[in-house]
């Protein structure tokens, strides 16, 4: 700051550290709660953690005084006293995907409704890193954990039988497996897909699918097809999730002596990427060629034309995950597998095939 000298006259740069107030000295704790309301460490700590179990006057005196020391409780120190941290963790394979975004959200909103956090960790379909981010969870005092698919790690799986922390497995549903699964049947969702451009006439289908690797929802998805009982021709192509990853698929398909009738795309945003490759190569949807996906995200019901698709009920298994952990966490009751169903959603990139059955050239 500025001021001037009265001696010399002159302007001079004086450094002026502002003092502080004894309230500002340090951070209030639970000790200075206690001390202000005339109750015990103990109470201030039932105050916080079960404020259903304290009297109602003791209730507004121990306030009262966190009001009065503007008291913002540690999280460390209630996980101290309570022996509880009230967070879980979420392990996805990646958060660049519309579908896990809509899944933590609705997570996330009921687990806090149940008084509990949640941190996000992404495996990017790495096995080992999952078991490594699982046990850095655990190591932090994570009261749940919750992972995709049914495919894991025996380093995995040794940590959840050794601490036995309430896991849940999602967007998979097997009612054999060791841990509790709440998601759909990923065989029956791609096999309701097909169905539907089957019930079309197709016979000539194209498969876009995402890597195979360490993914047991594609691989079940690709089995489903597979095992459906039909008169026509299957052919799978691999590619990145993504719309680049679409539209290059699209350049293959379209690439080769034989087009197909119909392109079935095993995610949202694949299909998407392969609508605008066909559009860049000027082939019409579905006039053409009929193209559906799998995940009901929000952009495809505005893509032009509209996608056709299977609803997988992400949102409202993030609800049910968040309510069956925070039972298992609270009552340590386990929670029995739950299948949620798909359902196809009919828009108008499909079409009847006006193609003679059995014409084997386009």
């Amino acid at each position: 700051m500025s001021t001037l000298s009265l001696e010399t006259g002159k302007w001079a740069q004086n450094q002026v550290t502002p003092k502080r107030s004894s309230a500002q000295k340090k951070r209030a704790n639970l000790r200075d709660v206690a001390k202000v309301a005339g109750v015990s460490v103990a109470t201030v700590s039932r105050v916080l953690n079960e404020p259903s179990v304290v009297k109602k006057d003791t209730l507004e005196k121990v306030q009262k005084a966190i009001d009065e020391l503007r008291f913002v409780p540690s999280a460390a120190a209630r996980a101290i006293n309570s022996g509880r941290t009230r967070f879980v963790g979420a392990l996805i394979p990646t958060l660049d995907n519309a579908i896990f975004a809509r899944f933590l959200a609705a997570l996330e909103r009921k687990l806090s409704d149940d008084g509990l956090s949640l941190i996000v960790a992404t495996t990017e379909s790495d096995l080992e890193v999952e078991a490594a981010k699982a046990k850095g969870l655990v190591n932090i005092g994570a009261e749940g954990l919750i992972v995709t698919g049914v495919s894991h790690s025996e380093e995995f799986l040794d940590l959840i039988e050794r601490t036995m922390i309430p896991t849940i497995i999602t967007s998979y549903y097997d009612e054999s497996n060791v841990l509790p699964t709440i998601g759909y049947d990923n065989e029956a969702a791609a096999q309701l897909a097909l169905q539907h451009l089957i019930d079309l006439g197709h016979r000539r289908i194209a498969v876009v699918h995402g890597p195979l690797h360490n993914n047991d929802r594609t691989l079940a998805r690709l089995s489903g097809l597979r095992s459906l009982r039909w008169d026509g021709e299957l052919k799978s192509f691999e590619t990145e999730i993504s719309l680049r990853g679409g539209a290059e698929a699209a350049g293959q398909i379209m690439g080769n002596r034989e087009n197909p009738d119909a392109i079935l795309c095993l995610s949202d945003v694949v299909a998407l990427g392969v609508l605008f490759g066909l559009q860049s190569k000027n082939v019409r949807v579905p006039e053409d060629v009929s193209l559906m996906g799998l995940d009901d995200l929000p952009s495809s019901a505005v893509a032009v034309p509209a996608l056709t698709t299977v609803h997988l009920p992400v949102s409202r298994m993030g609800e049910r995950v968040a309510s069956a952990l925070a039972r298992w966490i609270s009552s340590q009751k386990i929670p029995k597998p739950e299948k949620l169903e798909a359902k196809l959603i009919k828009r108008s990139s499909t079409a009847q095939n006006s193609e003679p059955v059995g014409k084997s050239d386009c």
